[in-house]
């Protein structure tokens, strides 16, 4: 299983660079990460086991950092991996009052 996330800022229409994102599997950390230029970031590369598994996303560090209010100060997005050998994708589009998300590829 490889996991990788892409985060992207609605309000501003670019990616979101500098948004820290960890994984975890249950209550134990797994991998962390910091979004690139291109908001991407790629958390694990490799086999792992199927499971339920989270990306936290600190958001309001990152609209802090622009001095930004926003109501969600973390974001917590929890999936599912059936096959270990595929790859998880998860993009999260953001904005200070709203976020949505979906299965990537």
């Amino acid at each position: 299983m490889s996991v990788s996330t892409h985060v992207l800022d609605a309000v501003a229409g670019r990616p979101a660079a500098g948004v820290a994102v960890r994984l975890l599997a249950g209550e134990e950390p797994v991998a962390e990460g910091v979004t690139d230029a291109d908001g991407r970031c790629r958390l694990v590369e490799g086999p792992t086991a199927a499971g339920t598994y989270r990306l936290v996303f600190d958001t309001g560090a990152w609209f802090a950092a622009r001095d930004v209010a926003t109501f969600y100060p973390e974001v917590t997005l929890t999936f599912a991996v059936v096959d270990p050998a595929q790859h998880s994708h998860v993009p999260l589009l953001l904005s200070p009052f709203a976020y949505s998300t979906y299965r990537g590829s």
